[in-house]
């Protein structure tokens, strides 16, 4: 800005502030060092921001089949087994569907002054997805369309090194890779989701590559619960947290990582009457790769391990009988992959998606099982998931209608927890029109 124009915009503030005296009359050099001063004074960055965003979003989704669901059937797991009354008709072969605000948003980021020479940013956000289904033996109680926590946390980085510490996503859930699809299940089953208390280290190795050491506990998606559990028991009762390392490359056009984690969770202090100190311990591993730039977005990420049920996944762990001893612990195994293509395009971006999932069972000779995917004496053996949509978008509006199939194989429970024997595939077609303005 050239200082005569900045002149004639700031004379008149000034001479309003500037007692009207004879005397008082400085030269033209005096004025403009005063202007520069203010000048100064504005370009000073803000020692405080914040910023609110969210968006208002609904959707209408209908399946074609009964769906094990989470809130109100708005986030469809797998679709039931057949399940046959006395007419041999499939009680489970009928549709649902639902009309549902509860997944708006809200939330606010904040920057303060710096903290030890780090600059210090934080994020609060809540939505209205509560954290309890309504409990039907309680005339309906429970938090479905309650404010829920998603988000708490701050950040202070420096310029090679950055640490975060609060509630945020599991660090195998990575933001700049993972499902685009409309619905609201991001690619559950096939790609970890949630958010859990933790700290997190990331050290930058080069401009593009860094390594990040996190140590968190589940919260809100945790474990199943063994006999004698309650909700979260076995992360409370354990007294070392999850650790998880990631190493990440994040170019122009390309972003790609690797990392696993262990961890060790205490189901129970009290077996059978007796003290237990039992552990299950496992461990998980993960990749994914990104490609983006002005025509088009491709994301593709794989996991197995063991007891993912925590990253609302398939499976869990098994309990084994020891005589005069507390119930033992093994993890069961499960397999994940995915991919996602979609349009770049800035008004209407189509997009594609498949995921694919395996239930890789436990070590025989298991008395109990305590995981996601089981009904009776039946267990999921795989899970697979494709779908189609078009995203609209004008500013901060956007229609997305979205048609997905899941598909699961159900089967007998074997000796190791896997599928075998009368084997049943079944799917459910959820169509889903997802309405959204962003601010």
């Amino acid at each position: 800005m050239k200082k005569s124009t900045v002149l004639l915009g700031i004379l008149p503030v000034l001479l309003l502030n500037i007692p009207l005296k004879a005397q008082d009359t400085g030269s033209t050099s005096d004025l403009l060092k005063r202007i520069e001063a203010l000048e100064a004074e504005a370009k000073k960055p803000k020692e405080w921001d914040v910023s609110v965003y969210g968006w208002v979003r609904t959707e209408y989704s209908f399946d074609s089949r009964q769906s094990a669901y989470s809130r109100e059937y708005n986030l469809n797991l797998y679709p039931l087994d057949e399940k046959l009354d006395a007419n041999g008709k499939d009680i489970n072969d009928t549709g649902a569907s639902n009309f549902l605000a509860i997944t708006s948003r809200v939330g606010v980021r904040f920057r303060g002054q710096d903290v030890w020479g780090a600059k210090a940013t934080g994020n609060i956000e809540a939505d209205f997805f509560g954290n309890t289904e309504l409990n039907k033996t309680s005339a309906g109680s429970g938090s479905s369309g309650l404010l829920r926590l998603r988000h708490a946390s701050a950040t202070l980085t420096w310029p090679k090194t950055a640490v975060t510490f609060g509630q945020t996503w599991y660090p195998t859930f990575v933001p700049e890779v993972f499902p685009g699809v409309a619905n609201f299940n991001t690619g559950i089953m096939f790609n970890p989701f949630g958010w859990a208390g933790q700290v997190k280290v990331t050290q930058k190795i080069t401009p593009e590559l860094s390594f990040s050491l996190v140590a968190y506990k589940d919260r809100e998606f945790q474990t199943a619960n063994a006999l004698g559990a309650s909700t979260n028991s076995a992360t409370f009762n354990s007294a070392i947290p999850t650790v998880h390392g990631q190493l990440q490359y994040k170019g122009k056009t390309v972003t790609a990582g690797a990392g696993a984690e262990y961890q060790s969770l205490k189901p129970v202090i009290e077996s059978g009457g007796l003290a237990s100190d039992e552990h299950v311990n496992s461990e998980m591993f993960f990749g994914y790769f990104k490609y983006a730039n002005d025509k088009i977005i491709a994301k593709a990420y794989g996991i197995t391990g063991g007891n993912l049920h925590h990253l609302v996944m398939i499976g869990g762990f098994a309990g084994y009988d020891n005589p005069n001893n507390p119930e033992s612990y093994k993890p069961t195994k499960t397999s994940a992959f995915w991919f996602d293509v979609a349009s770049a395009h800035p008004k209407i971006a189509p997009g594609a998606f498949f995921g694919y999932t395996k239930n890789s069972g436990v070590d025989a000779g298991y008395k109990n099982l305590y995981v996601r995917g089981m009904s009776g004496s039946r267990i999921l053996d795989d899970v697979w998931r494709a779908s189609a949509r078009v995203d609209f978008k004008q500013n901060k509006f956007n229609i997305t209608p979205e048609v997905e199939y899941t598909a699961a194989n159900w089967g007998d429970t074997s000796r190791t927890a896997t599928a075998e024997n009368n084997m049943k595939a079944v799917g459910n077609l959820r169509g889903t029109l997802r309405v959204m303005y962003s601010f």
